[in-house]
């Protein structure tokens, strides 16, 4: 192989490694966010707590008693005849109070578990569907792939007094959200199966593209150098990409102040997953990039190295100890998602463990062999 050639095959891994991190990060956080059932509840149970976002579905309840169970009929069941005719101007007045009696009613831990109950099946269901396998609450009929909410808004009018009948006095679509249309179906499913295959590949052909590169570089460390950069920019760039999206998805979404903060809540709680393997890349960069500056020609590099250097030469045993130490404690922390399964623990735990062999090596050879041998037999 020509180095020209040889320089043009790191290259390409390189770039293609990069791209295959940033495509992946995104599918990851897809798979596990939006297709994770528990991870869906968990998201959604975080929404109710918001206090915006609780507003605004308090609001779309209270619309949906008001627009389908008529209060004001409901009202004149209640009064005395001379004063039906104030059932309408009532039932506005009582409008507002309604939506904080919802508000303070989804704080309640019951509702908080219907909630989630309501969200788990839901899920479910739609998984369901887009696995080409309909059944239960969600259907495709009419055009449309439809969730049906509507247990939730019989129980919440309920407890708000709009009668003990208010099932069988709600239209077939209240309570009915349209996810997708019939024409979408198809490409979301085509999507859902790209999503699982490349999420459980990614790091696979991450690695080993990178691997690669470093492979055939003249200058490994030069080069695990560049992949710690990567890694660190792929990460910012993450970060910037969930602040930019999220602003446009709120500009399109928010049809008044009103739900402009609900959206945005929504946003930066349903990519948060997506935050923490941007954050994990950022530091997986930087000790990355600390590494190989460790391993470099610096005064102060060389100074630390010879610090540390005979430890890790003559006392491999103690070196060792002290890195699976510290590697425990990280798993115990579990700051960044990659140590919160078993697959990802093993897989960086030997990373590391590689990473920390390269570097005794590259200690052995600098200071030489150990000064501490066996005495000499006597004459």
């Amino acid at each position: 192989m020509s180095p020209r050639t040889r320089t043009i095959l790191v290259w390409v891994l390189f770039a293609l490694g990069t791209l295959v991190v940033l495509v992946g990060s995104l599918t990851l956080w897809v798979k596990r966010q939006a297709l994770d059932t528990e991870a869906w509840v968990d998201t959604s149970s975080q929404l109710l707590e918001n206090d915006e976002v609780r507003q605004a579905l308090s609001v779309y309840i209270v619309d949906q008693l008001y627009a389908n169970a008529d209060p004001q009929e409901v009202l004149k069941e209640q009064l005395p005849p001379n004063l039906q005719g104030l059932a309408g101007p009532i039932a506005g007045a009582l409008r507002q109070p309604a939506v904080e009696g919802v508000d303070r009613f989804l704080q309640r831990p019951r509702v908080q578990g219907l909630w989630e109950d309501v969200n788990r099946a839901a899920h479910q269901e739609l998984i369901a569907v887009l696995e080409d396998d309909t059944r239960g609450n969600i259907t495709t009929g009419g055009g449309t792939v439809t969730l049906n909410l509507r247990t939730l808004v019989v129980n919440i009018g309920t407890e708000l007094g709009f009668g003990e009948q208010l099932d069988s006095r709600l239209p077939p679509d209240a309570g009915q959200i349209v996810i997708l249309k019939s024409d979408q179906l198809e490409a979301a499913q085509t999507g859902l199966k790209a999503i699982k295959w490349m999420s459980s590949l990614v790091i696979v052909i991450a690695l080993a593209c990178y691997a690669g590169a470093i492979w055939l570089a003249r200058g490994r460390r030069e080069m695990l150098r560049n992949v710690g950069a990567a890694l660190l920019l792929v990460g910012i760039l993450l970060l910037v990409i969930r602040r930019f999206v999220g602003n446009y998805i709120v500009d399109a979404l928010a049809s008044g102040e009103s739900v402009r903060g609900a959206i945005d809540s929504t946003w930066l709680i349903g990519t948060n997953l997506l935050s923490q393997v941007a954050w994990a890349l950022v530091v997986y960069g930087i000790v990355i990039l600390l590494g190989t500056w460790f391993a470099g020609p610096s005064r102060y590099a060389v100074r630390g190295r010879q610090a540390i250097g005979p430890t890790l030469r003559d006392r491999p045993g103690v070196a060792w100890g002290g890195l699976a130490a510290v590697y425990l404690l990280l798993v115990l922390w579990g700051p960044v998602p990659a140590l919160r399964n078993w697959l990802g623990v093993l897989l960086l735990g030997g990373l590391v463990a590689l990473g920390f062999e390269a570097f005794r090596r590259v200690l052995k050879a600098e200071l030489g062999p150990s000064d501490t041998g066996p005495p000499p037999a006597p004459a």
